[in-house]
């Protein structure tokens, strides 16, 4: 029975005439079955979710060697790459498993590994931007890595921006950033402050030349000399910006009462000010106005009082303030600069320890703890 079963399936598959052999020897049909296997590796071997696993095995229908999509994920599993860094490269794309991994992957890994990328480097920068293992080694990463090498000095530095922007490695420096930095040393910022602003702000860097240029005159029109230390971070923060949300933004300071000259002095003291929401900039400022303590010039002459915390450094701190401005323990308010930017640990030293013994203890029962809790305690009171 066996051989007979045995014959009649040789037959099946052998007989060119049977439709049996057109389902057998399809392209469908090899698919399929490298598909499930390709499933089950995913799926079995390294735990990856259900639907993930079926999404890349159904992308990778004509794999016909799921040997080699193992070999892949091995290899990058001995490079360092953790289960959640290779799920997160294979919702990306799940057809780099299909990558010749001597003639794609590896070199790429050894790459930056020459250049002195470590291996936690190197496995954030890829699964942070997968679309690395699909550019050109020679036409796409070397250059970039060398030419942002070429601005910042070294390759230490160069992994610090490339660990904060992936999207660099695989960017065309040629048409961006080396026509920005030039239009930048054009307008006499010199190299060491523009290093300075690649490394804080980057992406302003990978702005279309045009756009870098009519940032560059709406940040003079603002009275911000090219000479000053703050005018490349003004034009990045414009350059952020699209003409349209500009004006709605400068409007939003209008509308609050701002005038135009207190919106000139706030950008040429603290551009970055202008990425804060105008959610969180009314909230201060009502705040702070309604202290009696400060006005709108007061605000504007100091802009990075915009920047803090509301609920964890304005609130509780003046009402710290506000309790012994009562109990006529303080005479005077201190200044707006003092109250936002000193640290928890001055500001408890200042305004909470010297009081301690004028004030009932539910308001200052714990005396050497920092200020978040002296704060707290007083405001549970």
């Amino acid at each position: 029975m066996v051989a007979l079963v045995r014959t009649d399936l040789t037959f099946l598959v052998l007989n060119r005439t049977s439709n049996y052999v057109n389902v057998w020897r399809s392209p469908f049909s090899l698919r399929f079955f490298s598909a499930a296997t390709i499933f089950d590796i995913l799926r079995n071997k390294y735990d990856f979710p259900r639907a993930l696993a079926s999404r890349a095995a159904s992308e990778l229908t004509r794999s016909k060697n799921p040997e080699k999509a193992e070999a892949v994920l091995s290899f990058f599993e001995s490079s360092g790459f953790s289960n959640a860094q290779l799920q997160k490269i294979l919702k990306y794309q799940p057809r780099f498993l299909s990558s010749s991994l001597d003639d794609t992957i590896r070199p790429k890994i050894k790459f930056f590994q020459d250049e002195g990328f470590s291996s936690a480097d190197i496995t954030k920068i890829i699964s942070s931007n997968p679309r690395i293992l699909k550019s050109s080694l020679n036409n796409s990463i070397i250059p970039s890595l060398a030419v942002m090498k070429g601005l910042l000095g070294s390759n230490i530095a160069v992994a610090k921006v490339v660990r904060a922007q992936p999207s660099f490695v695989s960017w065309n420096m040629k048409t961006t950033v080396v026509p920005n930095v030039e239009f930048l040393k054009s307008c006499g910022v010199p190299m060491d402050r523009i290093r300075l602003a690649f490394r804080s702000c980057p992406t302003s860097f990978q702005a279309k030349p045009e756009v870098m240029s009519r940032s560059a005159d709406k940040a003079k029109s603002m009275g911000i000399d090219a000479a000053s230390n703050a005018f490349v971070y003004a034009v990045s923060t414009i350059i952020s910006f699209s003409n349209e949300s500009w004006e709605l933004k400068l409007q939003g300071f209008r509308d609050m009462g701002f005038s135009d000259s207190d919106i000139s002095t706030m950008f040429r003291k603290a551009p970055s000010v202008f990425c804060v929401s105008m959610e969180k900039i009314k909230k201060i400022k009502e705040l702070l106005l309604a202290t009696g303590k400060f006005n709108i010039l007061s605000i504007a002459n100091y802009p990075t009082s915009l920047t803090y915390s509301f609920e964890k450094r304005y609130e509780p701190r003046l009402r710290v303030l506000t309790l012994l401005e009562k109990r006529k323990l303080i005479k005077c308010w201190p200044t707006l600069p003092t109250i936002s930017q000193t640290p928890d640990d001055e500001f408890f030293e200042l305004f909470i320890r010297p009081y301690s013994n004028k004030v009932s203890d539910v308001y200052f029962r714990n005396r050497y703890v920092g200020c978040k809790k002296g704060v707290k305690h007083a405001l549970e009171a």
